[in-house]
């Protein structure tokens, strides 16, 4: 558990990942030669792949309880996306176990909606979709709804595409949990929104501040911290490639300015870091202590 002022987070991982180094299209021979210490929390030299963790943060107020992401989810048909297809795993088990009763969750935080930030907002009762969290509310960006609804900005993709928005983002909505937002609100005191696009075009950050201490989660402006080594290194899976990177460098710039504990989507262990200045650009600083 990290405390950040009155605030506490947690973390609870679904599964790691497999990530081939294409997943980066400058990725090089020897990029691990230049940089030992990604191995082995986020480069798995045996297998010559890095590591990607697919994980929920959970974030504890004095008075509320706050799920930011939801990860893959069970039982979801997914053929575009195999490494998310049917899961069968102990995600709600691994949520109880770290203090997380689904059913006094007061809010979940959707950064965007990819299959891998989502799955959990439902789960599979008999043939139906319910919601994993039905007593909390649902905050989600205007533009993400846009963009991934199969009537509206998503009408153009393939049918297997729309699987993860109506198995579970659309039941959210019909359920009337969802708070729609343009990504700049505060939510509660010390907790607000920041835009981050570029990943995804609706992409939030969260801030955190509390007793002079500050976390942000930053979605997946970062897959891997090689990338705030080379912050112009996007991912395969970057939606708009030019304005992900101006993004990244934003972020890490204020990082490093507001020495801000920075939560990733994807990160190894311990998940979480600092980002500090080094001559003309930055260096990676695990935090010491684990979510």
């Amino acid at each position: 558990m990290i405390e950040i002022g009155a605030f506490e987070i947690r973390r609870v991982e679904e599964v790691v990942l497999d990530e081939p180094t294409s997943l980066f299209e400058h990725w090089s021979g020897d990029t691990v030669q230049r940089h030992p210490w990604l191995a082995p929390r986020y480069y798995d030299t045996a297998k010559g792949v890095l590591s990607s963790t697919i994980q929920t943060w959970i974030l504890k107020t004095p008075d509320k309880t706050i799920v930011i992401d939801t990860s893959g989810g069970n039982d979801k048909d997914r053929p575009l996306s195999p490494r998310f297809h049917k899961l069968a795993t102990d995600f709600p088990a691994r949520l109880r176990a770290a203090g997380v009763e689904p059913d006094r969750v007061d809010m979940v935080i959707l950064t965007h909606l990819h299959v891998d930030h989502v799955g959990w907002n439902t789960r599979l009762d008999g043939d139906r979709w319910v919601p994993m969290f039905p007593n909390a509310e649902h905050v989600v960006s205007a533009v993400e709804l846009e963009v991934r609804d199969p009537k509206r900005g998503a009408a153009a993709r393939p049918p297997g595409a729309w699987n993860t928005y109506n198995d579970s983002v659309a039941p959210i909505l019909e359920a009337g949990l969802a708070r729609i937002v343009e990504g700049t609100e505060v939510l509660a005191p010390g907790i607000e929104l920041m835009p981050i696009p570029g990943h995804a075009p609706g992409q939030m950050g969260v801030r955190v501040r509390s007793e002079g201490k500050e976390a942000f989660f930053i979605a997946d402006v970062m897959h891997n911290p090689i990338q705030i080594y080379y912050p112009e290194w996007n991912s395969k899976f970057c939606e708009d490639q030019d304005l992900a990177r101006k993004t990244r460098a934003r972020v890490l710039d204020d990082a490093a300015d507001s020495g801000a504990l920075l939560l990733p989507g994807h990160f190894g262990p311990p998940h979480c870091g600092y980002v500090r200045r080094s001559g003309g650009g930055y260096v990676f600083e695990p935090s010491p202590v684990a979510p």
